[in-house]
């Protein structure tokens, strides 16, 4: 592999990421020169493979590969990253318009929510298997957190909880977030806890606390793996039809808020999210039985008038 080349570029950037502990984003770059690499068939890639016909053709083939457009899109930003850096380091030529074509944005597309009544039988309905009844205690907490992400009840640990007020920052994005515990969530919390190990600084058995670093984040991701397969599991052994995954579920808190006519200030201060833009974009779409529920009013108020 030829130095200053763009896979040493990718790979020089990703170990930075990894040092900072930006182990995910860390993990995108590297997923998006291994694509790269296939593409090309070679492991050595240089700055003037980065063409802007090369970049045609390689998102064509993403495309035809069955990636969604906002996957590509991911790559190709990942991609213009690297190659910016190199033209302000003058390892690489800066072309006009280079990425011009390229799909680099994010497409917008209704989020997946399971109903009401779902959430309903996943917490509720009666289960025997130890791992599913570990799943479904975590999504009862994730749901009495306010729509906590599956992240961070992982990483929660006992200085969070004090006088009834649950303190922790998102492991996403720092956000502070402050929760009056309920008194429902006292069976459910100490059922879930006491399958952690004595020696384990967290209060939940999803994560050890014996690993550090990159190592840290990889246990993380296994056990996100597992607690996902366990929720397929137990959406099967419920009755529940929907797709449920640990994303859905915290989309599902925020959907049927809104359904509930909650105002969307007080449920994007409930997911933590920094900006209202966030989650109006996380919410975009009303169901549907909502939106013909209104058509419907609507419909019936201008019969009503006619009928006057």
């Amino acid at each position: 592999m030829r130095k200053n080349s763009f896979t040493e570029g990718v790979q020089q950037y990703r170990d930075l990421l990894v040092k900072k502990g930006k182990f995910s984003t860390a993990k995108s770059y590297q997923d998006a020169l291994n694509s790269l690499i296939r593409f090309f068939g070679r492991d050595g890639i240089a700055y003037n493979d980065i063409t802007r016909t090369n970049l045609h053709r390689y998102q064509d083939d993403l495309l035809k590969r069955g990636l969604s457009r906002n996957t590509v899109s991911t790559y190709m930003r990942r991609v213009r990253c690297i190659y910016n850096q190199a033209v302000e380091n003058e390892k690489a030529p800066y072309v006009p318009n280079l990425f011009k074509g390229i799909f680099t944005g994010v497409e917008s597309c209704r989020k997946k929510a399971v109903t009401q009544e779902e959430i309903r039988r996943l917490i509720t309905a009666p289960v025997r298997n130890p791992g599913l009844r570990q799943a479904q205690l975590a999504v009862t907490l994730m749901f009495q957190y306010g729509g906590m992400a599956f992240v961070d009840l992982s990483h929660l640990r006992a200085r969070n909880f004090q006088k009834g007020i649950l303190d922790y920052k998102r492991q996403k994005t720092g956000t502070p977030m402050r929760i009056l515990i309920p008194e429902a969530t006292q069976s459910p919390f100490q059922v879930l806890s006491a399958h952690t190990h004595p020696d384990s600084p967290y209060l939940f058995p999803f994560l050890s606390g014996t690993k550090k670093g990159e190592a840290a984040y990889r246990e993380y991701t296994s056990s996100l793996a597992r607690f996902n397969r366990d929720l397929k599991a137990l959406a099967q052994a419920t009755g529940v039809s929907s797709l449920v995954s640990s994303y859905t579920i915290r989309h599902s808190f925020a959907s049927i808020l809104k359904e509930l006519d909650v105002p969307i200030e007080m449920i994007s201060e409930l997911l933590g999210h920094k900006s209202i833009k966030t989650t109006q974009i996380y919410l975009k779409s009303f169901s549907l039985e909502k939106m013909a529920s209104v058509s419907r009013m609507c419909f019936e108020s201008v019969c009503v008038c006619e009928a006057e």
